[in-house]
């Protein structure tokens, strides 16, 4: 059995989460092919979508998140125009991944990103596809796009999203709630002590603080704020590939603050060490907490999906969000301070993670 599993790069979780199913799928001896699709057709256009997506996200946020509303509302606004300017760029840019597809011949067609899936979409539609369709819906939130596809199964975060699926139109039958694939090694837990001495840390209360791969949001009036809470805890900071941020964290005096990184490769391992994680509430980030049982509290969430995320979240009783008016220091008092608050946010994780997304998916590609 072969697998084409395609992502679009705007953003890192959508790669990554594409090539956690091939590493997945390979161990379950299922042939599995990684595609940066529109690498693939034109990397003039994948160097545009990702400094676009990075241009908006984190120069732009406040109208990066009025398309995405606009496009939530259907309505007849310039930004929402843009879902039927998609429509015309799909017919074009599917061309070359015609042949591409029809080259490869795959029984199975994972798509970890909504352009890559209208892409498919397409294809099955006026050159009839047969590999069956998979699109991964990496958010807690269904991105407006979705509606504009027509593929075999959707695999979204949780079964608390059906009924949004089914309110857009997308069909029940075809929706698998096993959760967004994380890589299997976060359905492992190591005790906080092993871990912080493996890590050179004393084994003590510790926070988590991480920026995404982007770096994205003011760790250091964060990390600031926690260094001057009341409380006797330790700080692990992740800069991600914001270099700029990792070292103004290192030129600063704090009394907390324990460790700081840049780009990691044992998340898993960082957030085995920690008591509660801070964090921009991207899909893949959100899972990997749920899935270690560790309590969230949610920080700079780009405007669109990752609002969404807050929503879910929040609703859900499994995460906090701090705000100008909530502080981190707020969040943290509560959270350490009432053995029975952080009781039932624990519960509430453990009834959203989804630790064997992975697993389970390869479990359903060998049944199609």
């Amino acid at each position: 059995m072969k697998a084409l599993v395609m992502s679009v790069s705007a953003g890192q979780g959508h790669n990554q989460t594409a090539k956690i199913i091939c590493d997945c799928l390979e161990r379950c001896d299922i042939s599995a092919e990684f595609l940066n699709t529109f690498e693939f057709i034109n990397p003039l256009l994948s160097d545009s979508v990702e400094k676009g997506y990075l241009l908006s996200t984190k120069n732009m946020p406040k109208i990066y998140g009025r398309v995405y509303s606009h496009a939530e509302k259907h309505d007849h606004s310039p930004e929402a125009n843009l879902i039927s300017i998609s429509h015309i760029t799909t017919a074009i840019l599917s061309q070359k991944l015609k042949k591409y597809i029809l080259q490869s011949a795959p029984d199975v067609i994972v798509c970890t990103h909504v352009f890559a899936a209208m892409l498919v979409t397409y294809l099955k539609n006026s050159q009839n596809l047969e590999a069956k369709t998979i699109g991964i819906i990496t958010d807690f939130t269904v991105h407006p796009f979705w509606e504009t596809c027509d593929l075999d199964i959707y695999i979204t975060a949780s079964e608390l999203m059906d009924y949004q699926m089914t309110r857009k139109g997308l069909p029940a039958e075809r929706i698998k709630s096993i959760g967004i694939p994380i890589d299997p090694k976060f359905a492992e837990k190591r005790s906080s002590e092993e871990v912080c001495a493996e890590l050179g840390l004393p084994s003590k209360k510790t926070v988590l603080v991480m920026s995404g791969s982007m770096g994205y949001g003011d760790m250091l009036s964060i990390i600031k704020q926690l260094d001057a809470t009341p409380l006797d805890f330790q700080i692990i900071s992740v800069c991600g590939n914001n270099e700029k941020m990792y070292k103004q964290i290192e030129n600063t005096d704090f009394d907390k603050l324990a460790a700081n990184y840049g780009f990691v490769d044992n998340v898993d391992v960082l957030m085995d060490a920690a008591d509660c994680i801070v964090t921009k509430p991207g899909g893949l980030t959100v899972s990997e907490a749920l899935a270690k049982g560790l309590p969230i509290i949610m920080a700079n969430p780009i405007p669109g999906q990752e609002d969404r995320n807050v929503e879910f979240l929040l609703n859900n009783g499994a995460a906090v969000k701090i705000s100008e008016t909530y502080t981190i220091d707020d969040a943290i008092l509560r959270i350490f301070g009432s053995e029975e608050r952080l009781a039932a946010l624990k519960t509430n994780i453990r009834l959203l993670g989804k630790p064997h997304a992975a697993t389970e998916l390869a479990e359903i590609i060998k049944s199609m």
